[in-house]
C-alpha cells in the first residue's frame, strides 16, 4: 500500500494534466486542420487553414511584431538585469532594500503593469501632459497612439516588470562563482571588468540560457499587457500572436484559423525549449 499510495495521490494530477493540456493541444491540431468558423467542424481541408493564415497581412503584421518585441525585450532585459546584479554583487548598503524595490515590479500583473503604462504614455494625461503643465509645450511623446512607435511602448512596459527578475537570477548564479577564482585572477593583475567579462560572465552561461529561455516564453505568450496598454492598436499596429488567435478565433468566429496561428505559437515554443531540454540532458548524461 505504501507503495501505491504516492501513486494514487499524483493520479488524479496526471490525468487532468493529460486531458485539459495535452488534450486540448491535440485538439487545437486537429480543429486547425479543418473549416471551424463559429462552432467546431470536422470538414478536414489539410493545410488550407495554414496557407490562409500566412497569407492574412494581419498575421503578417503580428509576426513582424513579435520579432521586435520580443528581440528589444529579451536583450534589454538581459542587458539591465547584469548590469543591476553587478552593481548589487558589489555588497553595496541597503542590498535587501534595493533588491526588493527592484524585483516587486514582478510581483504585479501584467494588467496592472498594462493600465499604468497606460496612464502613464497616455499624451493627453501622462508623462508629456506633465512636461507641459511645467512649461515644456515642445516636448511630445505620443508613442501609444503612433502606429509606428506603439510596438515600442510594450517593450517599455514590459522591460520595467521583468528586469528585475533576470537581476535576481544573475544575481544568484553570481553569488554562487567559486571566490578563489577570482582573488587568483586579482592577484594575477586582472582588473575587475576584465575578471567579469573574461572569467564571471562566461561561467553564468546556463544562467544566460535560462533567463532567455524564460524572457522567450513571457514575450510568446503576452497577451493581457497588449490588451491593457494598447488593445492591439492603433488600428492592429501592436497585434501579436497570442492576441490575434484570441480576436480571430473569439470575436472574429475563424475557429480554424485561430487554430492554425496557436499552433504556429506552440511550434516556435518547442523550437525554443527543444534545444534547452536536450543540452539538459546531455549535460546530465555526461555528468
Amino acid at each position: 500500500m505504501q507503495r501505491w499510495l504516492p501513486k494514487l495521490v499524483l493520479a488524479p494530477t496526471v490525468v487532468m494534466t493529460l486531458l485539459f493540456i495535452y488534450g486540448y493541444v491535440i485538439w487545437t491540431g486537429v480543429l486547425s486542420l479543418t473549416k471551424s468558423r463559429f462552432l467546431p467542424n470536422y470538414n478536414f481541408v489539410g493545410f488550407a487553414q495554414y496557407e490562409k493564415l500566412l497569407d492574412n497581412d494581419r498575421w503578417s503584421v503580428a509576426s513582424l511584431n513579435i520579432v521586435i518585441f520580443g528581440g528589444l525585450f529579451i536583450l534589454i532585459c538581459l542587458f539591465i538585469g547584469v548590469v543591476m546584479a553587478i552593481l548589487l554583487d558589489q555588497k553595496i548598503r541597503a542590498e535587501g532594500s534595493i533588491r526588493t524595490v527592484f524585483l516587486y515590479p514582478m510581483a504585479l500583473s501584467f494588467i496592472v503593469t498594462g493600465t499604468a503604462w497606460k496612464w502613464i504614455l497616455n499624451p493627453g494625461l501622462g508623462l508629456e501632459k506633465l512636461l507641459h503643465d511645467f512649461g515644456y509645450e515642445s516636448f511630445q511623446f505620443d508613442w501609444l497612439v503612433n502606429p509606428d512607435m506603439a510596438i515600442y511602448t510594450l517593450v517599455i512596459a514590459a522591460v520595467w516588470q521583468s528586469s528585475g527578475f533576470v537581476m535576481a537570477l544573475f544575481l544568484a548564479g553570481l553569488r554562487g562563482v567559486d571566490g578563489s577564482i577570482v582573488k587568483a585572477a586579482q592577484l594575477d593583475g586582472a582588473s575587475m571588468p576584465m575578471i567579469y567579462r573574461r572569467i564571471i560572465l562566461p561561467h553564468l552561461r546556463p544562467v544566460f540560457f535560462s533567463a532567455f529561455i524564460i524572457l522567450s516564453h513571457i514575450a510568446i505568450k503576452s497577451f493581457d499587457l497588449v490588451m491593457a496598454l494598447t488593445g492591439g492598436g492603433p488600428g492592429y499596429a501592436t497585434d501579436l500572436p497570442a492576441t490575434f488567435m484570441y480576436v480571430t478565433t473569439f470575436s472574429r468566429g475563424q475557429i480554424g484559423l485561430g487554430s492554425a496561428s496557436a499552433m504556429m505559437m506552440l511550434g516556435v515554443v518547442l523550437a525554443i525549449l527543444i534545444p534547452y531540454l536536450y543540452s539538459e540532458l546531455r549535460g546530465k548524461n555526461n555528468a
